[in-house]
């Protein structure tokens, strides 16, 4: 059965959910993350969704070890669905986390990775990845975004302006953030703000590193 595209917070039957924007960005993603992610260890994937993501960067990076998790049963269920298919031994069970929590199931990673959770999410859960973040990664390890942003010397594109309303309409605790408060709120969680890659589709990818 073909997968149907799915967003978060969508509901309805069926396990195995598809968000159409993985499809596009994927590869794009994963040569940025052969640069920054570590040659072995365990990738905690905060937000992964669907889980296709997932499956394609386990299957990109042989030797990490891949830790899907999201929030949302939906989600849990879709990234079971797609792992299970692919059937790689380097996919962990995905796990119940709300980046906004105190309190995560997971005692240590060796890199974190989060893809389009910080415009489609309250600002606390922003505040909580760097937060956990703290907590599970060792000295220099990355924690890796992704997504739209707006940028004070950059000018926000159309499309972007419009997607921020858009998200802003569905739910007033949403919407693109600011590349500068991502940075301040890592800085005050130990994080340095390490390199910025433009993306296709205006995203961008944004690396930090946990400090000594």
């Amino acid at each position: 059965m073909t997968p149907r595209p799915w967003t978060p917070s969508d509901g309805g039957e069926g396990d195995k959910r598809h968000a159409p924007a993985t499809l596009r960005n994927r590869d794009a993603i994963a040569a940025v993350l052969g640069d920054w992610l570590p040659a072995s260890g365990t990738v905690l994937e905060v937000a992964s969704g669907s889980g296709e993501h997932a499956v394609h960067f386990a299957a990109a990076f042989p030797k990490l070890g891949w830790q899907p998790s999201d929030p949302d049963p939906a989600a849990l269920a879709s990234i079971a669905a797609w792992s299970a298919e692919a059937g790689l031994s380097n996919i962990a069970a995905p796990l119940h986390l709300d980046a906004s929590a105190p309190d995560w199931p997971l005692g240590h990673a060796d890199a974190l990775l989060c893809i389009n959770m910080v415009h489609i999410s309250p600002w606390a859960a922003t505040l909580g990845l760097f937060a956990g973040a703290a907590r599970l990664l060792g000295p220099g390890a990355p924690l890796i975004l992704y997504g739209p942003y707006i940028e004070a010397a950059v000018a926000t594109a159309d499309s972007n302006l419009a997607f921020d309303a858009s998200l802003r309409s569905r739910n007033p605790a949403w919407g693109l953030r600011e590349v500068e408060a991502v940075v301040d709120a890592a800085a005050r969680h130990g994080f340095r703000f390490t390199e910025r890659r433009t993306m296709p589709a205006n995203n961008l990818m944004l690396l930090f590193r946990k400090g000594g």
